[in-house]
């Protein structure tokens, strides 16, 4: 028996990471560069990418594959919205230009321009992987205990 920690609940985990269209098309990587950290369950990686890596060890390495759904989710058309082209205080507007708008909350949300003409501008607020299977291709540098932060109360 080892006291090596794998992957999961409670667990900060130190990766290398690729993620891949399925022609082969590297989207994202940290192979040649610093590894990413994330505590589990905070969000910052896709419950599909913690399911393919759950119970994975330091040393472990493995290529999964991750349908549309598990990963940035499925092209939603609602998210495509048109606009129009005289709300836009640039002239030059262009397809694949991304662009950064106010949700209705004040947040920056970004969305690419698909398609421009004389009146109207359309603009694809879904992820850019949205509606993609992927290869997610990982390596497991660490795994640590996660100590949750405590609220302390002082009366």
């Amino acid at each position: 028996m080892t006291d090596e920690l794998f992957a999961g609940p409670q667990t900060r985990v130190t990766l290398h990471f690729a993620v891949r269209l399925m022609d082969g098309t590297e989207m994202d990587s940290t192979f040649d560069g610093e590894p990413a950290t994330f505590a589990w369950g905070d969000g910052s990686l896709l419950p599909g990418f913690e399911k393919a890596i759950l119970g994975l060890r330091p040393g472990d390495r493995r290529s999964v594959f991750i349908d549309a759904e598990s990963g940035f989710g499925e092209h939603n058309e609602q998210n495509v919205q048109h606009f129009n082209r005289s709300t836009f205080e640039v002239e030059d507007v262009e397809p694949g230009m991304v662009m950064n708008f106010a949700d209705a909350a004040g947040a920056e949300l970004p969305g690419v321009v698909t398609d421009v003409d004389d009146d109207w501008v359309t603009v694809d607020f879904n992820h850019p992987l949205a509606g993609r299977d992927l290869t997610f291709v990982v390596e497991i540098i660490d795994v640590q205990h996660d100590v949750p932060e405590q609220t302390v109360r002082l009366n």
